[in-house]
């Protein structure tokens, strides 16, 4: 609050000029306006005291206006702390420094990297340390008991009590006000003893000022506000806490030379490196979560931090100076190498989990999950899919809507929605082009608008059998595997072919249409119009076909069978039949896997795939007999393709989920 000085002559030293620059306001104006000020008045003082060089610390605003009138004035600045990332507007003051510097000392390998990369000379750059790392390293007090009740009352304990210190965010000083009011909740309600310091002169300090006063902070008896602790007492106080919470640079540099706990709360120091004692809360939008997190933080314990520094800055910067040559030219030079970024921890992965809104529309049953990024089906929902076109949309919405609303209470963050559906399907558009005779009115619709409309989400949609080839790539068989083919057999025959890691639509959608494959040019009627086709020989309809012509002629049951009067006969039965030693049922079993095996050749022969995967209610029945048939009937240089049954529980759903998943993948790594 201005008074800094005061500080500087405790430690002797004798202050040449004093200049009033800081204009009252504290909103952005404000500081525009201090920023001219000390332009106006700084180049008289310069002129008077022509230094060699000018020290330049930070990424404060008055910074800028010393460096840019030295700059000006081909005076040497030599600026310190440079080439660190933060999420404020002190961030492009840093850096608009650091453009201006001739000389730079930095405080980690990383901002060495970015200086070097932000075009500047590496040879004169210094990587020192920080140096208030210097002294703290060497803080030992062993009468710190007593700094910590001068401050906080005669019974706190240490590591039971939480300092406080949170600043305006310039570049959106609404939400760091809204973002102060609920960390103020938090502590209110985590009932700790806790020091808060005032924000600092930015603007919006004021309106955060009005927050504490609004919540009664000065006079809560687990409160102490205050607006400056000396800074040998303020290591103290850090050193021996519970926990700090706030956005102050402070918390993600200095306290890690100590362990202490640290709550970083939204963007102001985003990008920083820090140690493993920082859990950043870059999403501060509840109270729940920054209460969540001082669960998890206070009173741990980490161990001690040295990415800022080792104690030995203060001689290696004295040596760095006394290295400059005053007579070299003060023309910069540049070069480009490439940046690293640095890793932390970060709230949301352990509060909550990427997941997308799966939705599986058969011909029976509508189905909606919650998936998360490993395929894990966190929950599920599942109703008969109606009949008509306006019952069966409104039924998608409000089981989506009802599935979005129960994953905030699970933890999981939809990234968007999927949708697998039988029949012809532009996936570009989210248009269901034709369907299946088993899902009727559905040619011609439109899902992705409606739903995108109602979740605010974006949406996917793509054909079932396009949707189980996903699964397998991204959580089966098919993971890692350049050329694939998936076959679905289930109610009727689909499947999806991926060939260079990636999915094959065709020119109008109708690629992998696989089921429709023809194997016998007189074989039995398909669904689709067309005779022979794989789907009228091993789909489960065709399977069920075959079952009531067998029951309709008593030839089904066999000893150990039974059927209830008002039982539907189903592929099933034939199943058990055929296991049971029913020889007709047996002969129709084999008949598919014969038909189901041709089409798999004539895949092998067309696509060349390493790999084919059965996937569905009928794969393991099918899966020798295909195998046999590649082995009599394949040419020898595709005869030892693997051909494996599906592990994966839910390919429909895990499909659909993998439309979100992949892209978004992609877009975040």
């Amino acid at each position: 609050f201005s008074n800094t000085y005061r500080m500087i002559e405790q430690d002797d030293f004798d202050i040449h000029t004093r200049l009033h620059t800081i204009v009252r306001g504290e909103d952005e104006a404000a500081m525009v306006e201090s920023v001219g000020l000390a332009l106006v008045k700084l180049p008289d003082v310069l002129n008077r005291l022509k230094p060699d060089i000018m020290i330049v610390h930070g990424d404060r605003f008055d910074a800028l206006a010393l460096a840019t009138s030295a700059a000006l004035m081909n005076i040497r600045i030599l600026h310190i702390e440079g080439g660190e990332v933060s999420g404020t507007i002190d961030d492009s003051i840093r850096h608009a420094i650091t453009k201006l510097a001739h000389y730079h000392v930095c405080c980690t390998r990383s901002a060495e990297q970015h200086l070097i990369a932000m075009c500047e000379d590496h040879d004169r750059i210094l990587l020192a340390g920080c140096p208030s790392y210097d002294k703290l390293l060497s803080a030992r007090n062993k009468d710190y008991m007593s700094i910590i009740r001068m401050w906080l009352g005669e019974d706190v304990k240490t590591r039971d009590y939480i300092v406080a210190l949170q600043h305006p965010v310039t570049t959106d000083i609404k939400h760091s006000i809204k973002m102060f009011e609920l960390t103020l909740d938090a502590l209110i309600s985590f009932k700790k003893r806790t020091l808060v310091l005032f924000p600092n002169v930015d603007a919006g300090s004021k309106e955060m000022v009005r927050v504490m006063r609004k919540k009664g902070i000065e006079h809560h008896p687990n409160f102490r506000a205050v607006k400056h602790v000396p800074f040998d007492q303020f290591i103290q106080l850090v050193a021996h806490a519970g926990c700090m919470i706030g956005n102050s640079s402070c918390g993600v540099r200095e306290v890690g030379a100590f362990g202490t706990p640290v709550i970083n709360l939204g963007t102001r120091q985003t990008g920083r490196e820090t140690g493993e004692n920082v859990l950043h809360v870059r999403d501060a939008d509840t109270q729940d979560k920054i209460l969540h997190a001082l669960h998890l933080q206070f009173g741990k314990q980490y161990p001690c931090s040295k990415i800022y520094g080792d104690g030995n800055a203060v001689p290696r910067i004295l040596k760095f100076l006394k290295s400059i040559d005053l007579k070299e030219p003060l023309q910069k030079k540049f070069c480009f190498p490439p940046v690293k970024d640095s890793i932390s921890q970060d709230i949301d992965h352990i509060l909550e989990t990427q997941s997308a809104l799966a939705v599986d529309l058969g011909g029976t049953n509508l189905r909606v999950a919650i998936v998360s990024m490993k395929g894990e089906i966190v929950k599920k929902y599942t109703q008969l899919n109606p009949k008509t076109y306006e019952d069966r949309l409104e039924l998608i919405l409000k089981m989506c809507v009802e599935a979005a609303s129960e994953a905030v209470n699970v933890n999981c963050r939809i990234l968007g929605v999927g949708i697998s559906t039988g029949g012809r399907v532009n996936p570009r558009e989210g248009i269901v082009l034709h369907s299946t005779k088993l899902i009727q009115e559905w040619s011609s619709v439109d899902l992705r608008t409606p739903i995108s409309d109602a979740l605010h989400l974006p949406v996917w949609v793509d054909n079932d059998g396009n949707c189980a080839a996903l699964a397998e790539r991204k959580f089966g068989h098919g993971k890692g595997i350049e050329n694939f083919v998936t076959l679905i057999t289930g109610t009727g025959i689909g499947g999806g072919i991926v060939h260079q890691h990636e999915l094959i639509h065709g020119s109008s959608f109708c690629a992998a249409e696989l089921g429709h494959i023809v194997v016998s040019l007189d074989g039995p009627e398909c669904l689709c119009g067309s005779q022979g086709c794989i789907e009228a020989y091993a789909s489960g309809i065709a399977l069920q076909r075959e079952a009531k012509k067998l029951h309709d002629e008593d030839l089904l049951l066999v000893e150990g069978m039974s059927m209830k009067k008002e039982e539907v006969v189903s592929a099933a039965h034939l199943i058990q039949a055929a296991k049971l030693g029913n020889a007709k049922a047996d002969s129709i079993l084999r008949t598919a896997g014969t038909a189901l095996g041709l089409g798999v050749v004539n895949i092998l022969h067309t696509m060349n795939p390493s790999l084919v995967i059965l996937s569905g209610v009928l794969a393991s029945h099918y899966v020798n007999a295909v195998k046999d048939v590649i082995n009599q009937q394949a040419l020898s240089s595709v005869k030892t393709v693997d051909v494996v049954v599906s592990n994966l529980a839910d390919p429909a759903l895990l499909g659909a989920a993998s439309l979100v998943l992949d892209y978004t993948t992609r877009r975040i790594y």
